[in-house]
């Protein structure tokens, strides 16, 4: 884990080197607007709400599904695996406060990227490690962090993370928005994400609300 955040603290100072002047797709350049939306997917969506909702600058979380090809599906259709979505959450967050950079910082300790369609004893296609990017601009710092980490070997294997557009999105049903904040005392929530939270909440003190 040292040697991926101290990879990730430098990454940082040049990825927003490498790219502070890239166009936008149509050809202006890329500026920061006042709200913004990141879509991650680290395998449980309950996991990833609680993890960012502590970051500064992140001003809401919202947990769906994404990348399938059924509209409008359920949580128990989701769980079979058959629609093609992956529990994910859309991020929406300050830029002048967190950076995307800085976000996908903290999705590659969120969780482990290298484990393909699972996450710990969650397995199947719906916990997979997905970036959903809004537009060129992200796909670009995505494919950069993943090929940079990939290249000083940060991890033991090969990140397996997906990289694809963002096109729909669906609101999980409410009891799964701010899950964790209302049932902290249910097993899950105890001895499988508060872990989990601790450990990320120690990575990133300096950045938390």
């Amino acid at each position: 884990m040292k040697k991926i955040i101290y990879l990730l603290t430098i990454l940082l100072t040049t990825g927003v080197t490498a790219f502070a002047a890239t166009p936008s797709h149509n050809g202006k350049t890329h500026t920061k607007s006042t709200i913004d939306t990141a879509t991650f997917a680290t395998g449980c969506f309950w996991c990833t709400e609680a993890k960012f909702q502590q970051l500064k600058g992140v001003k809401k979380v919202i947990s769906g599904y994404a990348g399938g090809h059924v509209a409008n599906p359920t949580y128990k259709q989701v769980c079979t695996g058959t629609t093609g979505h992956a529990e994910a959450c859309n991020i929406i967050y300050d830029p002048s406060v967190i950076t995307y950079d800085e976000l996908l910082a903290a999705f590659f300790v969120a969780h482990d990227p290298t484990q393909l369609n699972r996450q710990g004893n969650d397995v199947g296609t719906q916990y997979r490690s997905a970036i959903f990017y809004h537009n060129a601009f992200q796909k670009q710092k995505a494919d950069y962090y993943i090929n940079k980490l990939n290249e000083e070997k940060a991890y033991k294997s090969k990140i397996v993370t997906q990289v694809t557009p963002y096109t729909a999105f669906y609101k999980a049903e409410d009891y799964h928005q701010d899950y964790f904040n209302q049932n902290g005392n249910k097993p899950y929530c105890k001895y499988v994400i508060q872990p989990e939270l601790d450990k990320f909440k120690k990575v990133f003190k300096d950045k938390l609300k």
